[in-house]
């Protein structure tokens, strides 16, 4: 057969191709990027070659015919990596190794298990947000794509021959990322989106802008009807193919793995105080970590309603007037880069806490400042803890003092703070009135109030030991509010009589709220999740008094 020629040697399949082959003692010229230029058909290292693999990496057939006829000229046997899809190119070149080739097989792969890996940054974030989670396929392991590619060209009896390549099992784009977290030990879960909101995500995984309607329309028809699975790689290979579950074990390490920070990211930042038009998505340059700091990739943050009120410009003396300004408080996400003199925190630590300036891609936190991430919810949805749970922690043990049997009313029980007091309180043994509104009264309900009070419709009680406003009132229900409990707490809208307080930042509460989190003692409500270019409507919904729990951002 002579010298085996490998185009596209680095590459998905190409790699495992020039391994098997040298495995079965043959010589291989292997040709990359960096060896080599396929477009250029005096270039290619033809001289005793007899047979080829040609892995074709361009979208469009544009040179393909010179190319395919000065193999042909030389080469005996051409193995071509073409697709199930078989997308205008590739048929095209499939066209003409038919026309002028003397021995011929076409490789059909259909969905790669590599493309999951596309997912890592979102697998680690704990949530891929995609389109049809219902779109089941039989995804193949690239190894198993060179193993038959291997064959075609060291063995007869292939000539002619256009392989379909799956793996040994159908599953859906939910079950794959339910079996990556299984396997990695990652939580992660698989979060539904509309196409229309999903297509605009697809490009930033990695998928050329051309393709991206292509791979949705492809992905609707595998809901209804799933790809079907061939026994091609084993009756080729006489080895069963690989299953999805063993090809993410092989791969474990690019899930778990942070690459280093690009020098761009995305952020939304204000160049001046307003309405939420002032919030703008821009590519910033990357910061980088100082002395005692480090560099951490944002998972998610969260919505604060306080920060409407940094972004109009409202009590400077709190918020500060530096602008440009990126917006964003709570934190979580996968350490990147350490400082000079960290030794708490090290590459790949998951982590979250308040940091300013996390609606980004990444941010820079003081390493001290930040606590380890529960690690039995999926790293994103503890974006929503910070802020709201450290507040609703300082109110009931710092401030209220709470104690078992104390009879307690909390008013805003529905809101990002609620949730996480209505659960602290009853965790303390304490008696629970909250107040929610019809359409939190579930929520609250889930995580153990024992009475419930619409406030929209009945009075509130005044037989409490301790009153907890965690709301932004108007000032006439804050004069109902004042003297109903001896003891009165107020995060948000000054009540007479009442300690008001400002939230601080500790990371000591945060490691305890993550210990009673992965214990099941605190749960983690996530009323909402929406991407970075969404906040301004975030904002515009939080002033007209349409959003109710924690919502989280991720870029």
């Amino acid at each position: 057969m002579g010298r085996i020629l490998v185009t596209g040697a680095t590459g998905t399949v190409g790699r495992h191709a020039v391994a098997l082959l040298r495995q079965e003692g043959a010589e291989v010229v292997a040709l990359s990027s960096g060896t080599g230029d396929l477009r250029d058909p005096g270039s290619l290292p033809l001289d005793g070659v007899g047979a080829v693999l040609l892995v074709w990496p361009f979208a469009t057939a544009e040179g393909a015919r010179e190319v395919v006829a000065a193999i042909a000229g030389q080469a005996r046997r051409v193995v071509y990596l073409s697709s199930a899809a078989r997308r205008d190119h590739e048929r095209e070149i499939e066209r003409l190794i038919e026309a002028s080739a003397r021995e011929w097989t076409f490789l059909r792969p259909h969905a790669f298990a590599a493309n999951a890996l596309r997912w890592a940054r979102q697998v680690r974030a704990g949530v891929v947000r995609g389109a049809y989670g219902a779109a089941a396929m039989p995804p193949v392991h690239e190894r198993d794509v060179a193993a038959v590619a291997v064959r075609a060209l060291l063995d007869e009896g292939h000539h002619g021959a256009a392989l379909h390549l799956t793996g040994p099992e159908t599953i859906t784009q939910a079950d794959q990322v339910r079996t990556i977290s299984e396997v990695t030990g990652i939580p992660a879960r698989w979060e539904e989106l509309p196409p229309e909101r999903a297509r605009a995500g697809l490009p930033a995984e990695g998928l050329p802008a051309g393709v991206v309607d292509e791979v949705l329309r492809a992905q609707a028809g595998l809901v209804t009807e799933p790809a079907p699975v061939t026994s091609t790689v084993e009756e080729v290979t006489k080895v069963p193919a690989s299953t999805f579950r063993e090809w993410v074990a092989e791969h474990a390490g690019a899930f778990r793995d942070v690459p280093p920070a690009p020098p761009t990211m995305r952020a939304a930042r204000i160049h001046a105080f307003g309405d939420a038009s002032q919030i703008r998505e821009e590519e910033v340059d990357t910061p980088r970590p100082g002395p005692g700091e480090v560099l951490v990739e944002v998972a998610a943050t969260s919505f604060n309603p306080a920060e409407v009120g940094l972004r109009s410009g409202l009590l400077p003396e709190v918020f500060g007037t530096d602008l440009p300004r990126t917006l964003g408080w709570d934190v979580s996400g996968t350490v990147v880069e350490t400082g000079a003199g960290v030794t708490g925190l090290a590459r790949g630590d998951r982590v979250f806490g308040v940091v300013s300036g996390a609606a980004a891609g990444y941010v820079v936190a003081a390493a001290d400042l930040l606590a380890r991430a529960p690690r039995s919810i999926p790293l994103a949805d503890a974006a929503a803890v910070p802020v709201a749970g450290l507040t609703a922690w300082q109110a009931i043990h710092e401030h209220a003092r709470i104690t078992p049997g104390h009879r307690v009313l909390i008013n805003g029980a529905g809101g990002g703070i609620g949730l996480f007091a209505v659960r602290l309180v009853k965790l303390i043994g304490a008696h629970v009135t909250a107040t929610a509104s019809p359409r939190s009264a579930d929520a609250v309900r889930r995580l153990g109030a024992d009475v419930l009070v619409d406030y929209t419709a009945e009075p509130l009680p005044r037989d409490m030991d301790v009153l907890l406003n965690l709301a932004a009132i108007p000032g006439d229900t804050a004069a109902e509010l004042a003297g109903l409990a001896p003891a009165a707490v107020t995060v948000a809208t000054p009540i007479e009589g009442a300690t008001h307080f400002v939230t601080r930042d500790d990371p000591e509460q945060l490691a305890h709220l993550a210990t009673l989190i992965d214990e099941g003692g605190l749960v983690v409500e996530v009323a909402e999740s929406h991407p970075l270019s969404e906040l301004p409507e975030i904002h515009r919904r939080a002033e007209a008094g349409d959003t109710r729990g924690k919502i989280t951002i991720h870029p």
